[in-house]
């Protein structure tokens, strides 16, 4: 690895830092827990940063790093012989006596849907999280995974028809 200039270190900072609450929930997505996306994400950016000199900077950068921290997730979860507790979705709410029930009906629906998305294959779950909570375009998405929109479209479908079938065996 030759080392960075100056320019390239200052352009890396400006990458992570616009990007590491995307790649956080991104991992979050795969992974599931706020430690392993914390660190998977993390080890992600050391990784990126070590090949920064393959980044083409005609191209978006959250795209290539995407692919370095999708394989860091697949391999956490292949090595991973025991799954902790599934948390995908995470809020924050000051408990008050007014907003208790809503709170408690909330977390009730939070659980569900986690339940829900951890039941569905890797690849409906990552198609899902990029649109439905990343809020990704379906351009980005197309770039992000490497595939045509129009595949884009037909796999978040299914995978929504998916999500949606085991949720109601679910409630």
């Amino acid at each position: 690895m030759k080392s960075m200039t100056e320019i390239e270190l200052s352009e890396f900072e400006l990458y992570v830092k616009t990007n590491m609450k995307r790649a956080y929930f991104s991992a979050l997505g795969f992974v599931g827990t706020h430690d392993d996306a914390m660190e998977i994400s993390q080890r992600a950016f050391i990784n990126a940063y070590k090949h920064f000199d393959k980044f083409d900077s005609s191209r978006n950068f959250f795209t290539w790093y995407y692919k370095i921290l999708k394989n860091l997730c697949l391999n956490f979860l292949r090595d991973s012989k025991s799954r902790k507790e599934v948390s995908f979705i995470e809020f924050e709410d000051e408990l008050t006596a007014e907003n208790q029930s809503d709170q408690f009906e909330r977390k009730e629906q939070v659980t569900i849907l986690e339940a829900a998305l951890s039941r569905l294959s890797t690849n409906d779950r990552e198609i899902i999280i990029l649109k439905e909570f990343q809020n990704f375009s379906y351009k980005e998405i197309a770039e992000t995974l490497e595939i045509p929109i129009g595949s884009v479209m037909s796999k978040l479908f299914y995978a929504r028809k998916k999500l949606s079938e085991i949720l109601k065996e679910l409630q």
